[in-house]
């Protein structure tokens, strides 16, 4: 009789420059799993959290990826890029020197609780079967449609002004690069995102996740001896 695979649920944190289908396929082929999936696409310039399901267990993906985020990370004022992290170069810029506290902090209220927010071009939604991220590259104009979103904690350290350091707690389908943007816009500025990392999804943090090498080498080589 054929074993059935229950399956697993794998924590990784996620390198920079990998992107999620990266880390999938690499454990794929590592642990010779016939079915493995993630629950929530994270950018190849953002860093932690990724939960990998596989065998039965991928049919859960759609419970985990509708949990609560955390993020961590940095974004700058007076500079814009077209993807609004650093995958396209800088293309307008703008004086920060003006910009004070006060409406600062004031910005940041408006982007908290329910919220509409565009996606960026630079995303893997797909329009008319085609992720959006692969048109912008090719210089198609897309018009991605708004969608409600929740921001529940917004937390700022303007200490290193113009860089902003955050911590943010929001529903499934925030992106933190629109929420960026929107956050230069409001200003009457440019933003754009430096470095951000998924610390939670849900009860599941970033402090029990292991690093792609890590689970590798202890995780699977400790199975193939079981067997």
């Amino acid at each position: 009789m054929e074993e059935i695979d229950l399956g697993q649920m794998i924590l990784i944190d996620k390198p920079l420059r990998w992107t999620s289908f990266d880390v999938t396929k690499k454990l794929k082929f590592a642990g010779k799993f016939k079915k493995i999936g993630h629950a929530g696409t994270l950018d190849p310039l953002a860093t932690g959290l990724l939960i990998l399901c596989t065998g039965k267990m991928t049919k859960q993906i759609d419970t985990y990826q509708a949990q609560e985020k955390e993020y961590t990370g940095v974004f700058e004022l007076g500079k814009t890029t077209p993807s609004v992290d650093l995958e396209t170069d800088f293309d307008k810029f703008y004086e920060t020197n003006s910009i004070t506290e006060q409406a600062i902090y004031e910005t940041r209220d408006k982007l908290l609780g329910k919220i509409s927010q565009i996606p960026p071009v630079y995303s893997a939604i797909k329009v008319d079967g085609k992720r959006a991220y692969k048109s912008a590259r090719e210089g198609i104009e897309l018009v991605l449609k708004s969608r409600e979103v929740e921001i529940s904690v917004f937390e700022i350290d303007i200490k290193a002004f113009p860089k902003i350091s955050f911590r943010i707690v929001c529903t499934k389908g925030t992106y933190i690069r629109s929420l960026v943007r929107d956050f230069g816009v409001l200003l009457n500025n440019g933003a754009y995102l430096a470095e951000l990392r998924r610390t939670r999804i849900g009860d599941y943090r970033i402090e029990n996740a292991q690093s792609i090498e890590s689970y590798i080498e202890t995780q699977l080589k400790s199975e193939n001896k079981e067997q």
